[in-house]
């Protein structure tokens, strides 16, 4: 399985909400940062374990969307990692609010597993969805 397909399986595997799929293919000591100002980060940098990852990430986030999918619209492909361009869509349960936001992953890779994994996305508009309007940690 190419990297690419990797990538495209986990996407695959999120939007099914089946975590523990990921986690597979995620390297032991994998590093997964969420981007700068996401409500899910708080003020936490990279969490660090498939662990530290299920807990502060796939728990909370899972049971709050509906219908999440990412769209990928472009892809880079390189000898240890594959950059991702796309759109998230779905529904936020809490507000009701749909989701429709460009996104830009970054997935780095040691040998089949994922090394680590670096998201980009309008926080601004991803805040608003999710009625966290206003500056970042703001609840």
């Amino acid at each position: 399985m190419s990297q690419l397909d990797t990538v495209r399986k986990i996407y695959r595997d999120f939007a099914a909400g089946d975590a523990a799929a990921i986690l597979a293919v995620f390297a032991d000591d994998v590093e997964f940062r969420l981007a700068e100002g996401h409500p899910y980060r708080g003020s936490a940098g990279a969490w660090r374990g498939k662990d530290a990852i299920a807990e502060s990430f796939f728990a909370v986030a899972g049971p709050e969307w509906d219908g999440w999918s990412i769209g990928i619209e472009s892809t880079v492909e390189a000898a240890d990692a594959v950059v991702v361009e796309g759109r998230y869509t779905g529904l936020y349960k809490p507000t009701k609010r749909r989701l429709d936001v460009q996104v830009c992953h970054v997935w780095r890779f040691r040998g089949p597993r994922v090394a680590s994994f670096h998201q980009y996305v309008d926080t601004a508009r991803l805040r608003h969805v999710m009625g966290r309007d206003g500056a970042p940690g703001a609840a």
